[in-house]
């Protein structure tokens, strides 16, 4: 009885596995679906086969349909199109392919798996990724309102690309904010044309006379720019300015009066965060753009009249908030040379790197991160010449001291950081932080219905916060996350099918495609796994921008919501969001997060999160 039951079993199995086959076959002989083979000695090969087989049918099938490709040429001015478009196609993987059909007909050791598509469903493949592309231009259009001049070149450079590898890209048309239509192709051109005429830079000298560079977007100083310069034997590594303000070393021995400066937009190492981006970009090779790169006069003195103008240009922000405007806190005055003098020492303890000479003016705790600044990267002092300090209460900030730093290992990036630095009462330096920025720091101390104390409060916090991160001080991080905080993390991912339904995560794009994976995590999971991150990135940085701050129930005192917008840098990953910041600062040198949210845009639904969704 048992041996028949196994017959019959096996009967099965035949029969069921002859019907798979005879299905292969009437699909591969049809003329209404492109197939793909693949084999391997595991499927996972075998898939992998299958589907570069399907591409290569998809682009050689589009291809010889469409004579309409997109204008381009290599380095050598040659780029056969049609073999440029082929390529692109294969950028399309198993996440960007949703609607094809697969079959394993054989496993290990000799796997055979097959994979098909209606040739009808071929247009929703590019579809997809013209939602993307459209994403991304909106994404730059809104960088442009922020002065935010890097990513308004990224975004734009990224969604080109992307455009290279659709169907008809010269059919895709966009309605600008006036209503009239362009071809997309010839309109991101345009705008990224207008980008780089709308910037400048000019040498300045700065400590030591030490050249430094200072950039303007649309006639204000760049909120954040990326560059390159010549500095006489190469290329230097991408640089990041901020505020205005950009490092630069040239060479020994350099002797021309112009400074050739490139200014970034392809951001390949960034990359990296987006796949299908990356994946492009890998297969277009280098796209030069002539009105990138611009040549600056050095070695010329400025008048006392320049130099006025400029100091008075430097101090301005890209963008300032309507809200009702106090009395900017008021700088100290004589009563601030003994802080100059502390801080004359701690500079020219930096640039002569006799760093133990200067321990004297540190607390136990402002020592620990003086070692660890100097440790974030090669450090170099920009400039020192514009330093103001403010008397909160007998505790001293200092501002103004400008710095960069450099990572030449693995992705190679240079930053430029506003160093804050704070005084006990005793006279001692006690911390040291990032400073926000310009922008985030005009709409703090400038502005809003809140007193001296508090808006100092809220802007040491944030500093705080921030630094924190980038000097991997844990033991910070830990001190100012409330036990029992609401933590919701995010990472960018792709969808790999419409009809997917994964656990914690939710389509907050327009075009449904993007999905953000939150993780809801306690105190201890979060900071393990923020421990992992710091262990595997030479170098983490934020840059915070456009926040907005609102001030809680009476009942809770000190206690604020802060929604602020983030741009995350590491040497392995990057992203940028808004971060939602429940924070208790009742005791300003104890704050504490009740929550703390990540969305990478605003949900078109409910906008970004608020206070009161907690």
């Amino acid at each position: 009885m048992r041996k028949n039951r196994i017959i019959v079993l096996m009967l099965s199995l035949m029969l069921s596995l002859s019907g798979l086959a005879q299905t292969w076959e009437e699909v591969r002989d049809s003329e209404e679906y492109l197939t793909g083979e693949g084999w391997g000695k595991t499927v996972a090969e075998a898939e992998k086969n299958a589907l570069a087989a399907l591409i290569g049918k998809i682009a050689t099938n589009v291809s010889s349909e469409s004579h309409r490709t997109l204008e381009v040429a290599n380095n050598n001015g040659e780029l056969d199109e049609q073999s440029q478009f082929m390529q692109t196609v294969n950028t399309y993987s198993q996440a960007t392919l949703t609607n094809t059909e697969q079959r394993i007909l054989q496993r290990e050791p000799e796997a055979y798996v097959v994979r098909w598509i209606k040739k009808s469903e071929i247009d929703k493949i590019f579809e997809l990724r013209k939602w993307r592309v459209m994403d991304l231009v909106k994404s730059a259009e809104r960088a442009e309102e922020k002065g935010m001049a890097d990513n308004v070149l990224r975004y734009y450079f990224w969604s080109l690309s992307l455009l290279k590898s659709l169907q008809y890209p010269n059919d895709v048309m966009y309605t600008d904010a006036d209503g009239s239509k362009h071809v997309l192709t010839n309109w991101i051109k345009e705008r990224m044309d207008e980008t780089f005429s709308q910037l400048s830079v000019r040498a300045e000298n700065g400590d030591d006379d030490q050249m430094r560079l200072f950039f303007t977007y649309k006639g204000k100083p760049v909120n954040s720019l990326g560059y390159t310069y010549w500095d006489g034997q190469s290329w230097s590594a991408l640089c990041s300015a901020k505020d205005g303000w950009g490092d630069i070393e040239l060479m020994p021995g350099f002797t021309s009066s112009q400074l050739q400066v490139k200014f970034e937009y392809e951001f390949r190492g960034e990359a990296v965060s987006d796949p299908e981006v990356q994946s492009v970009l890998n297969v277009l090779g280098a796209t030069p753009m002539r009105k990138a790169t611009v040549s600056v006069p050095i070695g010329q003195k400025k008048s006392k009249k320049q130099e006025k103008e400029l100091a008075q240009l430097a101090d301005s922000t890209f963008t300032t908030n309507s809200a009702a405007v106090l009395k900017a806190p008021t700088p100290m005055g004589k009563e601030a040379l003994a802080y100059t003098k502390m801080l004359e020492e701690v500079v020219g303890a930096v640039k002569k790197k006799s760093y133990q000479s200067v321990r004297h003016l540190f607390t136990d705790n402002g020592w620990d991160m003086f070692r660890k600044l100097m440790e974030y990267g090669r450090s170099k002092v920009l400039n020192s010449n514009d330093i103001r300090f403010y008397d909160n209460n007998g505790t001293v900030t200092e501002r103004g001291l400008m710095m960069s730093f450099s990572f030449a290992s693995g992705v190679q990036k240079s930053f430029v950081e506003d160093v804050v630095l704070t005084f006990d009462k005793e006279k001692k330096i006690d911390n040291i932080a990032f400073g926000l920025g310009k922008t985030a720091e005009d709409d703090i101390l400038n502005k809003g219905v809140w007193d001296e104390g508090s808006r100092f409060a809220i802007m040491n916090f944030l500093e705080n916060y921030k630094t924190a991160y980038a000097l991997k001080r844990l033991d910070y991080i830990s001190s100012v996350f409330d036990d029992d905080a609401v933590i919701i993390t995010g990472t960018v991912i792709r969808k790999a099918a419409n009809n997917v339904n994964i656990e914690n995560q939710s389509s907050i794009s327009s075009d449904g495609n993007q999905i953000i994976k939150r993780n809801r995590q306690t105190k201890d999971q979060y900071l393990q796994n923020l421990k992992r991150c710091f262990a595997k990135n030479e170098f983490v940085n934020i840059r915070f921008s456009n926040n907005d701050i609102v001030k809680l129930g009476m009942s809770a005192g000190e206690s604020y919501g802060i929604q602020i917008a983030q741009d995350y840098y590491s040497s392995t990953y990057g992203d940028k969001g808004y971060l939602m910041l429940m924070v208790d600062i009742n005791d300003p040198q104890k704050p504490l997060i009740k929550v703390r949210t990540w969305q990478p845009e605003k949900d078109p639904n409910f906008g970004l999160y608020e206070p009161g969704d907690f």
